[in-house]
């Protein structure tokens, strides 16, 4: 079974940047999605890009342009770039795998690996 481990997290000032990674250790193969998803207090668990064996990847509207996911197959890593933070993208967020194709929307029923969640804070 597939484990993920998020990291790169952290403070950042409006307008800046920041770059998270999901480690996998076990084996993905076949097809599968992998997706970031974030949560803020009090609010619904948000599906903002995932990505699939083939590099197709599908974003929020609320990130689109701003953020990038992408994947490094022979590591085993996920990423989502994050550019031009703004304060509402604080939240805490997890990475998260599934086999089969990717949900549209991504909604987070569809995915059964989760990491443990990292904290991202954007100070105005």
């Amino acid at each position: 079974e597939v484990q993920l481990v998020e990291s790169g997290g952290g403070s950042v000032q409006a307008g800046g940047s920041l770059k998270l990674s999901c480690a996998a250790s076990g084996y993905t193969s076949g097809v599968y999605c992998l997706a970031w998803f974030r949560q803020a207090p009090g609010t619904a668990r948000e599906g903002i890009a995932s990505i699939n064996e083939y590099d197709i990847t599908t974003y929020a509207e609320s990130v689109k342009g701003r953020f990038t996911i992408s994947q490094d197959s022979a590591k085993n890593t996920l990423y989502l770039q994050m550019n031009n933070l703004k304060p509402r993208d604080t939240a805490t967020y997890y990475c998260a795998a599934r086999s089969g194709q990717c949900p549209r929307p991504i909604v987070d029923d569809f995915f059964r690996t989760w990491g443990q969640g990292i904290q991202v804070t954007v100070s105005s």
